[in-house]
């Protein structure tokens, strides 16, 4: 499949936006028009062709310009990239996984050949050639991890197993929803996930982490999580809160539906086969209202979301201070006809 790439910004000007064929395939996160923590745990399979869930990892129209910016953030904080020492089998498990899907999903942008321990790899739109050692870091301009994540769209965590428990010991992290891996990174489970509020008295953390440990080679899973963001900045992470926290401060109903965005992440996790480690992609996708609302069940269903969600939720996902003005806003749009089930645009 040949893909068109944009160019465009997620800083200073944003220029970002979604044609009408990335629209119609975005992640729309909510089959009812009510939202609740949930496991919320699939078989990551095939989905739809053209579809976000049609490849193990999607690459889409937006893939220079996120691979440009990422680029920038870890120009300017190195600590976005880290890895414990312990970790270097499961980076190149890594490596191979993320190689070995885009080159099969994609072969007219990437290509891998492999010779033994001798690979060559080709990304055809950054325009990049190595030919490496596998399992020899020297061969490579970065440590696995980093060198394949420089052109993978999606922030990426590693998750050691041992103590019946995981620990997140490896990362690259550059479009997070408010979350530091310099903070996080050798922490388990349950210590990364203790912000979250209801999930904790529900269950939900101690089921997914069971589900988790007995996750199998070859049987990756997905699930989607979101939260919304003002202006289409993919870095909005605790270190620079400084330079987006303002902005939930300047939506108006004049400016709320180009300025709103609702931000979904598609989640998915891979036991990894020489490290038994188990790899958690996170794909952030974001769309703003005024592109949401040209997809009618997603218009009706959203203010429906938004107006009964638990205000702990809205708090914790930063969402107060312009949730009002967003579900007004989009209230003119929900018609009160009944929303069948599923998250699709049909």
């Amino acid at each position: 499949m040949t893909l068109t790439f944009k160019e465009e910004t997620f800083r200073d000007d944003f220029t970002f936006s979604n044609s009408p064929k990335a629209i119609r395939r975005f992640p729309f996160p909510f089959h009812e028009d009510k939202y609740m923590y949930s496991v919320n745990i699939e078989p990551h399979t095939p989905g739809a062709q053209g579809s976000a869930f049609e490849f193990p990892i999607d690459i889409d129209e937006h893939y220079v310009s996120e691979m440009r910016d990422r680029a920038l953030v870890l120009e300017a904080d190195p600590r976005r990239c880290q890895a414990l020492p312990h970790m270097m089998t499961a980076q190149w498990d890594t490596l191979e996984l993320l190689m070995t899907s885009m080159a099969e999903s994609y072969p007219e942008h990437f290509r891998l050949t492999r010779d033994g321990a001798h690979w060559h790899w080709i990304n055809r739109p950054l325009g990049i050639e190595q030919k490496f050692t596998f399992g020899d870091v020297s061969t490579l301009p970065y440590e696995p991890m980093e060198y394949i994540a420089r052109q993978c769209q999606g922030d990426f965590s590693i998750q050691d197993q041992r103590d019946n428990q995981l620990w997140m010991d490896a990362g690259i992290v550059t479009t997070q929803a408010d979350w530091s891996l310099d903070f996080d990174v050798g922490m388990n489970f349950f210590e990364w996930h203790a912000p979250v509020p209801l999930a904790h008295e529900k269950g939900v953390f101690e089921r997914a982490l069971k589900f988790l440990l007995n996750l199998q080679c070859g049987r990756p899973v997905r699930r989607l999580n979101w939260t919304m963001t003002v202006n289409p900045r993919l870095d909005t992470s605790p270190e620079n809160y400084h330079k987006w926290g303002i902005d939930r401060a300047s939506v108006t109903p004049e400016n709320v539906g180009n300025k709103v965005h609702l931000r979904v992440e598609l989640q998915g996790l891979w036991r990894l086969p020489r490290s038994n480690a188990i790899l958690f992609s996170i794909r952030c996708y974001l769309i703003k209202m005024s592109e949401l609302v040209t997809v009618p069940k997603w218009r009706r269903r959203l203010p429906r979301v938004l107006r009964t969600l638990p205000d702990e939720i809205a708090d914790y996902k930063g969402l107060t201070r312009y949730r009002a003005t967003t579900i007004d806003w989009l209230s003119q749009y929900d018609d009160g006809a009944p929303t069948s089930l599923g998250c699709g645009p049909d």
